[in-house]
């Protein structure tokens, strides 16, 4: 994510000592000079992502890795950290060496885990918790009737999708078999039926909001139903596989009801084409692990921005980039990503993003299904939360109303 960064790549890589990398301190530390390789416009936005937040070097000399231990570590931010209890939560208070401390409202804030959303929701019902994430989605209509002040959804830079697996011996490899099944999807069912309206039907990879980025619109999600299997059925059948010749599919999964209840659904809608389906599920980790080795026919992912930007969800289709799980390659899609790199116009930029997901969307690199949107409970005494398309409610701006 920082390779824009002069010389970064090459560090990385072990081909040039650190001290080459184009970043200095000036003025005894107080400000920072960042030489780029190329232009980049969204760098100003990835220095809010945590690849880019700065070490304390002092407590590091002194500590080595042991720096992030409570009784060392320091932050820069509205708070800092003062309990950490494993598995259960961290405890912050707010930080006196803050540029704007008196400003902070909150005296303390626990950020708890909790895996059951069933349970999370009683303790905000109950009055113990005043924040809640995602909240499940069959949830979301006796939300609305019951706890309608506070309950919280709105858009969200985050696309849910389908991999297809481009490598030699995978049927998915096969283009005409991507297009047949993405037509056999019904997007709209899946957000509006089956989710509850929790999430929203996606047409392209994308999804909107994303900064100085109109979209496109190429995925097989128009027209009517009867007409998209038709054409499913034919170009199945032009690639080889009918009655005498099922398409044999393995679906892998991340273990989670959502999760399931989508796959099945899929499966089913799949089933009318003679396509018979394996379901595979695992924990996220073995789940990327796997389907970044290629031990997939198809396989649920989903990314939320990093930063927002068009950039951060098209190089997830670059070749060679290790979250590219279907190894998609398309040298005219790479080639407009590095020339959409090295544009300094937006207007231009934009326009050469925007070719580059319709190519890849033309190419059916991968089955776009759902857009995100945030889910969250908020106790309707807190003042200062926004809703906002990236999500991001500091702590620093909230406070109880008087």
């Amino acid at each position: 994510m920082l390779y824009p960064v002069v010389n970064a790549e090459a560090i990385n890589r072990g081909e040039m000592p650190p001290e080459k990398l184009g970043v200095e301190a000036l003025d005894d530390g107080r400000t920072l000079r960042v030489e780029l390789e190329h232009s980049t416009p969204y760098f100003p936005q990835l220095l809010t992502h945590y690849t880019a937040y700065p070490l304390p070097t002092h407590l590091l000399e002194a500590h080595g890795s042991d720096w992030v231990d409570l009784e060392h570590t320091a932050t820069n931010g509205a708070f800092t950290p003062v309990e950490w209890v494993s598995q259960s939560r961290i405890s912050v208070e707010p930080n006196s060496q803050y540029y704007d401390a008196e400003q902070v409202s909150l005296e303390r804030v626990n950020y708890h885990t909790s895996e059951d959303r069933s349970a999370a929701l009683s303790r905000f019902r109950a009055g113990e918790l005043d924040i809640v994430r995602e909240y499940a989605s069959e949830r979301y209509q006796w939300l609305q009737e019951n706890l309608p002040e506070a309950t919280r959804m709105a858009p969200y830079l985050g696309s849910y999708y389908y991999v297809f697996n481009h490598r030699d011996g995978h049927p998915t490899g096969d283009a005409r078999v991507r297009e047949a099944l993405s037509l056999a999807i019904r997007r709209k069912v899946i957000a509006e039926q089956l989710m509850q309206g929790t999430f929203e039907p996606a047409n392209a990879f994308v999804p909107p909001g994303v900064n100085h980025y109109e979209g496109v619109d190429e995925a097989p999600t128009a027209g009517k139903m009867e007409a998209r299997m038709a054409q499913a059925r034919k170009l199945l059948q032009e690639a080889g596989y009918g009655p005498d010749n099922p398409l044999e599919l393995r679906l892998r999964y991340n273990s989670s009801e959502e999760h399931k209840r989508i796959a099945v659904a899929i499966a089913a809608m799949w089933r009318p084409l003679g396509v018979e389906v394996e379901l595979i599920n695992a924990e996220a980790t073995v789940h990327y692990q796997t389907i970044a080795e290629g031990d997939f026919d198809v396989a649920r992912a989903g990314w939320v921005a990093d930063y927002n930007d068009a950039e951060n969800f098209l190089t997830l289709l670059e070749s060679g980039v290790g979250n590219n799980y279907g190894a998609y390659a398309n040298p005219a899609f790479d080639e407009l990503l590095a020339e959409a790199a090295r544009t300094q116009d937006a207007d231009a930029r934009q326009a050469l993003l925007e070719e580059a997901e319709t190519l890849a969307m033309q190419d059916h690199a991968v089955a776009p299904l759902l857009y995100y949107v945030s889910r969250n409970l908020v106790n309707p005494a807190l003042d200062g939360w926004q809703n906002n398309i990236e999500d991001d409610h500091p702590s620093r701006w909230i406070s109880f109303e008087e």
